[in-house]
């Protein structure tokens, strides 16, 4: 079974990652690096494991666009959002023998090293993929 993992983050934290001060510290450039470095080993143990299937992680909300309908026509507004503060980061697709497992694997997140205040609010969600509609209800 196949199994996404996904990963939220705000504009504040882009912002601090790229070194910008917010309401919230910036990271520093040995935070950025050891955030990465995780991700990475995390991404290489995935593969080696057989369970990745694909994983990206999203620019920033800045470079958004959603699209809606109002009146009937497509509307189109430029992100960010003043109404989300929580947006998709990124994903891991993984295919493991159980939701368990796509949640332990998940869990293993928790471990991404980030500045306090970032670890304090940060949280993955773990959905399966439907394979077709009989996989609805």
């Amino acid at each position: 079974m196949k199994y996404m993992i996904l990963s939220y983050g705000s504009q504040l934290d882009y912002d601090g990652m790229a070194g910008k001060e917010t309401a919230q510290p910036a990271w520093s450039q040995d935070d950025v690096a050891a955030m990465v470095a995780f991700m990475g080993e995390f991404t290489k143990k995935l593969e080696e494991s057989g369970e990745l299937v694909e994983t990206r992680g999203l620019a920033e909300p800045v470079h958004t666009r959603r699209v809606s309908a109002k009146d009937g026509a497509p509307f189109v507004t430029d992100g960010p959002y003043a109404e989300t503060q929580e947006v998709l980061a990124g994903y891991w697709v993984v295919e493991c023998e159980s939701f368990d497992r796509a949640t332990e694997i998940a869990a293993q997140l928790n471990n991404c090293p980030a500045p306090p205040h970032v670890l304090a609010s940060a949280y993955a969600d773990v959905r399966p993929i439907m394979e077709s509609a009989s996989d609805f209800g």
